[in-house]
């Protein structure tokens, strides 16, 4: 099986190639390079602030629209004439809203009842009928929010009448009808809105329950949903709907598991559980008060208008003099966009680039820069009014400190001045000077003890003791529900899916398992990497379209381009549900249990996650978060309502007039934290970012003038800023301005400058194989629990003992007499031994 995602291209050969032969001279790369850089900066200049608000998802009308590719909008008029079929026989010329609620739910019941019949011609109208009603009778509603306020009242009562369960019984039959009424019940009834009546609360809290503890099945509607998305990849079941299922899966797990709202006040709660100190902010809500940043407007003007003809005299004066030629002076971006060592761009400019590095080196290269400098001030030209800035008044974050940055601290310090540690001892400074009294005092006043943490020591302490301290008390929270099912509830499944033709392929439990979760894992990334603009069509990919290719392929140009947007629309939805499903997978897991989601996170590493995503953002990022791939006519529930025009360019690219897509900037910004989850504290994958070269792919996505992608951009930066060395922090001091003023602050974090890196040769390999073997004795002890294990409970009540209802076998009382005087009345007692110790 292809393994998804790859290494981005290698720059090596890309920068070979301009030392040979045909160079062109210095000058004439000089100007080229110039007119590169500043088509560059106006093009980030061009860029305007984004006003994007990140939240779970985006609003209720959007959501239930990406529901529906354009190829199904024929479909509504079906599902509308098969409920007014059967309706007008029934209600006699009424309509759905003039009835009382008594006489629509006895509607909804004989629907459900048609469910049940064996013509599957049939099964099909009637679910398409209920459909109808999901999609909030559109036919006799004259607004769009006339549609949606039916929609909510209509999806309430049909989970009200059992209509989902009656779905989840028949999911296989009539799947993608059959997905959408239970997609448009789940994201109905998971939004609240204040008016909302206490009866639908009480429905909401008690459908979330039935989908985490499920009754009448034996897992997590998640976990079925899981299930199909296996199926599809391993090419059981090619005919599914994969937009509908991921959409689906994403909406149950944000509504059983909760939203990012609903982890923060998890992880309250659970920080005041533990004894640990309050969170010192919210994160979401602090980089949405932040703003991005911008270069300044004036500098590349002045460049451009003022500054040619003086640049090229002085070249010219430079070459006079034997001086290698420079490129000219630019101030550089605030992030540092062009300034990059960039595999992707010429060979010439990499030369150059590197010439200009050299030059710099020197007392000669300060001298000519002086010059230069001087020079540009002294042109008196009136600058165009600029706005004043208004600086925050210190750092957005509260700096934090782990206590192993304390033991470190307290080593280094000890070994300095006493020559000798004293281990993990921070209380004993007795021999050390006053200031590392002072600077260990600051230290453990912003210490900060995470969850994670805890729950290590935790099972550091059960690993060790096992029997003193007894079976652990596990709280069955949706979550724990989830990863167990996950865990272990498919293993006859996952029998068929590892078996070679009529072998099967036996496996222990806990290799099975963990070969469980990585097949789901894997089903994820090859479906996003299929997704991913960047891929190219290849035979023996899995196929995403399925479900958006209509039956008879475009004959007119209208036509392609209609099927062109609907096409990308398709994948950048499927991009966004699984970038959203997994993040909410990773930041659950890890609040539940730092193990699980080092399970889940080692997993994705495997399965090639982290240069997946490089593989996403080694792209245009600001053409795809600009893309508006939409045609607004064809948009639900704007084509229920209103007539749709004819096709033309016209209407087809008079689409959404917002200045940025809003499901691709959540997308991006999903994946960027994804990887930030997977490489934080993690030495070997910090590494993989520098190996395949991210720093010039993820300085590209500065441009994008949103606070937080910006943010969670420059901490992927800061944590490899070390290894990338000494020139490239030199030339990026922009960039390491941005980190600084933005990023929360580690105090002893040498991060910028990159101390004994080469004296501190990391095991990564060892470090991730002592990572697995806690993670797989934390499942081995919470969930693999053999019954005739020796440490299995022993029961030493005589009374419960004896009052046990034992099997004998047949023949038991025949020999039960001689048994008796053999190994009891004929053998001796010495009950003198017991008083002597062995």
């Amino acid at each position: 099986m292809e393994e998804p995602g790859g290494a981005p291209s290698s720059p090596a050969a890309a920068g070979n190639g301009a030392l040979g032969k045909g160079k062109p001279p210095p000058q004439a790369k000089g100007r080229e390079l110039f007119r590169s850089q500043r088509k560059e900066s106006q093009g980030s200049m061009d860029c305007p602030n984004l006003e994007f608000e990140y939240g779970d998802a985006d609003s209720y009308a959007a959501e239930l629209s990406e529901l529906y590719s354009y190829t199904e909008e024929p479909e509504f008029a079906i599902n509308r004439k098969c409920f007014e079929e059967d309706f007008q026989k029934q209600a006699k010329g009424k309509r759905w809203l003039e009835l009382d609620l008594s006489r629509q739910k006895a509607h909804v019941m004989q629907l459900l009842d048609g469910l049940e019949v064996v013509n599957r011609d049939k099964r099909l109208r009637v679910a398409r009928a209920i459909l109808y009603l999901a999609q909030g009778v559109f036919g006799e509603c004259d607004t769009e929010a006339e549609v949606l306020h039916w929609a909510r009242h209509n999806n309430f009562l049909l989970y009200q009448m059992g209509t989902f369960t009656a779905f989840l019984e028949l999911l296989n039959m009539e799947m993608a009808v059959l997905l959408s009424v239970m997609y448009l019940m789940v994201e109905t009834i998971r939004v609240e809105m204040e008016t909302d009546p206490p009866k639908w609360k009480s429905s909401r809290e008690t459908f979330r329950t039935e989908l985490s503890f499920p009754v009448h099945s034996e897992e997590p509607f998640a976990l079925l949903l899981f299930t199909m998305v296996t199926k599809f990849c391993s090419g059981h079941a090619p005919h599914f709907p994969m937009k509908k299922v991921l959409l689906l899966l994403w909406k149950v797990l944000m509504f059983t598991l909760g939203g990012f709202e609903a982890l923060q006040a998890l992880k309250v709660k659970k920080r005041e559980e533990l004894g640990l100190l309050p969170l010192p902010e919210d994160s979401i809500q602090v980089m949405r008060s932040m703003r991005a940043a911008s270069p300044p407007a004036y500098t590349i003007e002045l460049m451009d208008q003022q500054q040619q003809q003086q640049q090229q005299q002085q070249q010219q004066q430079q070459q006079k003099r034997g001086h290698r030629s420079r490129r000219p002076l630019m101030k550089q971006d605030s992030l540092d966009i062009y300034n990059e060592r960039d595999p992707f761009k010429s060979d010439e400019a990499m030369v150059d680039e590197e010439e200009a590095d050299d030059m710099d080196n020197g007392i000669e290269g300060e001298l000519v820069m002086l010059e230069r400098e001087t020079a540009i001030q002294a042109v008196s030209v009136p600058r165009p009014p600029v706005e004043r800035v208004s600086f925050p008044k210190g750092l957005p974050w509260a700096p934090k400190v782990r206590q192993k940055d304390i033991e470190h601290f307290l080593e280094a310090s000890r070994n300095k001045f006493i020559g000798f540690t004293l281990g993990q001892d921070t209380d004993t400074l007795v021999g050390l000077p006053r200031p590392i009294h002072e600077s260990v005092k600051t230290l453990k006043q912003h210490k900060y003890i995470s969850i994670s943490e805890v729950q290590i020591k935790n099972e550091e302490e059960m690993e060790k003791c096992p029997m003193s301290l007894g079976e652990e008390n596990v709280q069955e929270t949706p979550c724990e529900t989830l990863y167990r099912g996950m865990l272990y509830n498919l293993p006859q499944y996952m029998q068929t899916l590892l078996s070679k033709g009529d072998q099967p392929c036996l496996l222990p439990p806990d290799q099975l398992a963990s070969l469980l979760s990585a097949s789901l894992q894997i089903a994820l990334l090859k479906i996003l990497l299929a997704a991913a603009p960047t891929s190219k069509a290849k035979t023996d990919s899995i196929n995403i379209l399925a479900d958006v290719l209509p039956e008879e392929m475009p004959i007119t140009v209208l036509q392609s381009m209609k099927l062109g947007i609907d096409v990308n629309r398709h994948k950048e939805i499927i991009v966004k549900s699984i970038s959203a499903l997994l993040l909410l997978l990773l930041k659950h897991f890890k609040l539940n249990h730092i193990y699980q989601f080092e399970y889940v996170s080692q997993h994705l590493v495997f399965a090639n996650c982290i240069p997946l995503i490089l593989k996403f953002f080694n792209q245009n990022i600001m053409s795809y978060i600009t893309a508006q791939n939409s045609i607004s006519v064809l948009d639900y529930p704007s084509c229920t309502v209103h007539e749709l025009p004819e096709l033309s360019a016209e209407s087809l690219e008079a689409g959404d007039t917002n200045q940025f897509c809003w499901r691709n900037l959540f997308s991006c910004i999903n994946l960027l934290r994804i990887l930030n989850k997977l490489t934080k504290w993690k030495h070997s994958r910090t590494m993989m970012l520098v190996v395949f070269k991210s720093a010039p792919i993820l300085k590209r996505a500065l441009k994008v003038k949103q606070a937080m992608m910006q943010l969670y951009v420059l901490k992927l930066l800061k944590i490899q800023t070390k290894y990338l060395g000494r020139q490239w922090r030199k030339s990026n001091m922009k960039t390491m301005s941005a980190i600084y003023q933005k990023v929360r602050h580690r105090m002893n974090d040498d991060w910028a400058y990159g101390n004994d890196i080469d004296a501190r040769p990391w095991d990564f390999q060892a470090e991730e194989c002592t990572l697995r073997a806690n993670i797989e004795a934390f499942n081995s002890r919470r969930y693999d629990k053999p019954q005739d294990s020796e440490f299995s409970p022993v029961d030493n009540c005589l009374q419960s003992v004896l009052g046990q209802q034992l099997e004998l076998p047949e023949d038991f009382h025949y020999s039960y007499e001689l048994w008796l005087e053999r190994e009891v009345f004929s053998q001796p007692i010495h009950w003198e031994e017991l008083l002597h110790y062995q």
